[in-house]
């Protein structure tokens, strides 16, 4: 797994920092809901001293109109109790979800940012877990826990105030018992802390495994190997149960012991009380109301004692989260300068030099020059780099040395974005959402009009898909393209780049799906469709470079370019 010592190593802070920096926002209906909240606690405290008065001023003094307006009293308290509770909710509800969704967008935004590479080095369903389970117990933290802590403060102070107007002395036993709580969760702090991340990195092993396996059920059932792979699940689940259980075995201790001393200290209030009250010394009704403070005092500290726990957890979670926002956004910080309108698409790279990370270098000083609205195939054997010349062509990395220009420009100074906006690409899989054949058509182009995105699919040649589907345009693809053939999915990539009309086309495999005559059917009509618009086609596949203007391909590093497709003569870029 990778590192992630970045809150442990000192980060926590700017951790702390970014969290904070999602409350202030809300900093108006944060104060607001405190003082919900101390009203409510004020409510709620009210409760057993009258309580206490309807016993001793009402029931012991036998007096009915007493009795009768205390009572009434304790309806009313308890109806504007109720009533605040629920308005308090829905407001707590509100807010709560407002953090949660600008927390995981901002780690999104993050995500998007980051280099294939990265991607390529992590497992999917741990990112999931991260961007849902971990933001989601930071959350959690931030509004539902803290919200909880406030209130139990304000609920102990009152609840301690209360049973101090009452009896000093019996307030002296609940004091006794704090320091002893404190001495034992100190002691329980790093078993939770090191089993709740454990248990975390076992329920990411379950997100990666389902990730992984869902998407490739057919082949599992191919291979027969359905048994084998609900075994390795069992196998996760079972040790994610252990975790589970042992985590809550732990929890439970760290809870349990505290709440044994607040039980013993109750008995002792009843204990000692009961006997101030049978030799006067205390009245009936300050016993019981004290008793019922002493219960409310119990909520608030079992408050207190979660937001122990519920800090052991934040820890793991800011720690995996922080992971993710340290990671190295591929946009180099630039004063960028804006993209002329009009270009031609000429490509020229100079002085090219590029590995990822510590491997071996893929360019070193390689050079090459594209004219504008050429063809251009680029061919050879997997892993010399040539899906990595098309990521540095859109930006996705960034050239360790020399630079890449159109017409000229360095696109190093261009906002990543609006370069990308002027180029299409037709990959080996076309991305197919769950979602109608129009807005995949039109994904790169939201804008795009009905009769935009038909004219698009019909001189991409979809004209017979859309006479099969039910609902045309309308209708709702399967996730991936399930549905479809890879001619078809192809097809959906062609239109959108027509949508698109890009000063560059990159087309990577993009017939490596389809049989021999839907491939040369593909070739031509891309030819036609794009005969003025510089493309490059990466291939394995001579039918699908033949008649470029140029045949491009990498060794050792540089860029061997024949400029006669039909020639065997390559000379150095």
């Amino acid at each position: 797994m990778n590192n992630e010592g970045g809150v442990r190593s000192g980060s926590g802070s700017v951790e702390l920092r970014w969290l904070y920096s999602f409350l202030r926002p809300q900093r108006g209906a944060i104060v607001f809901l405190m003082l919900l909240s101390v009203l409510a606690t004020g409510l709620a405290l009210l409760q057993p001293w009258l309580t206490k008065l309807i016993i001793d001023d009402g029931l012991l003094a036998s007096d009915f109109d007493a009795l009768l307006f205390y009572s009434l009293c304790l309806l009313g308290l308890g109806v504007g109790a109720t009533g605040l509770s629920g308005y308090n909710r829905i407001r707590h509800t509100r807010l709560s979800g407002s953090i949660l969704f600008s927390l995981r967008e901002d780690v999104y935004a993050h995500l998007q940012k980051l280099s294939p590479t990265f991607f390529n080095r992590q497992r999917s369903g741990d990112l999931i877990s991260r961007m849902d389970r971990d933001v989601a117990e930071i959350q959690r933290f931030a509004v539902d826990t803290l919200f909880s802590a406030f209130s139990g403060v304000i609920g102990l102070v009152g609840t301690c105030s209360m049973m101090l107007l009452l009896s000093w002395q019996l307030s002296l036993v609940l004091l006794l018992i704090v320091p002893l709580e404190l001495v034992y969760l100190k002691f329980m702090r790093p078993r939770v802390e090191r089993k709740n991340r454990r248990l975390r990195e076992r329920g990411a092993d379950i997100s990666s495994f389902l990730t992984e396996k869902i998407p490739a059920i057919k082949f599992i059932q191919s291979a027969g190997a359905e048994q084998r792979e609900l075994a390795g699940l069992s196998q996760l689940n079972r040790s994610f149960l252990g975790d589970l259980v042992s985590l809550q075995k732990t929890e439970f201790w760290t809870a349990a012991v505290p709440a044994l001393l607040l039980t013993a200290s109750r008995a002792s209030v009843f204990v000692l009380g009961g006997f101030w009250v049978i030799n006067g010394q205390l009245e009936l009704g300050s016993l019981i109301a004290f008793s019922a403070y002493l219960g409310m005092a119990t909520g608030p500290v079992q408050s207190l004692l979660g937001l122990y726990m519920a800090w052991q957890r934040l820890r793991v979670s800011l720690e995996r989260v922080s992971y993710l926002r340290q990671q190295p956004t591929n946009e180099i910080a630039a004063n960028f300068r804006e993209m002329p309108v009009s270009l031609e698409g000429a490509i020229t790279v100079s002085g090219l030099d590029f590995g990822h990370g510590g491997e071996h270098a893929l360019f070193s000083k390689a050079n090459l020059s594209i004219g504008a609205g050429s063809k251009v195939g680029l061919y050879g054997p997997t892993g010399i780099g040539k899906s990595t010349l098309l990521d540095l062509l859109q930006r996705h990395l960034n050239p360790d040395h020399g630079t890449i220009c159109v017409d000229g420009h360095d696109i190093a100074l261009w906002e990543p974005a609006q370069w990308r906006s002027r180029i299409a690409v037709v990959p080996q899989e076309p991305v197919i959402f769950r979602d109608t054949l129009a807005n995949n058509v039109r994904y790169r182009v939201p804008g795009a009009n009905e009769a935009q995105v038909a004219a698009a699919c019909q001189r991409a040649g979809l004209e017979s898909l859309l006479h099969s589907l039910p609902a045309g345009l309308e209708t709702v693809l399967g996730e991936r393209g399930s549905t479809l053939s890879g001619g078809e999915r192809q097809r959906i990539a062609v239109a959108q780049a027509l949508l698109q009309k890009p000063l560059l086309l990159l087309l990577d495999e993009p017939t490596s799906a389809v049989d021999s005559k839907t491939e040369m059917q593909l070739v031509r009509e891309i030819d036609n469709l794009f005969a003025h618009t510089t493309r490059i086609i990466v291939s394995h596949r001579p039918s699908t470079i033949a008649g470029a203007d140029m045949l491009v391909t990498i060794n050792q590093g540089q860029l061997i370019i024949e400029q006669d497709s039909a020639s065997s003569e390559h000379r150095a870029g």
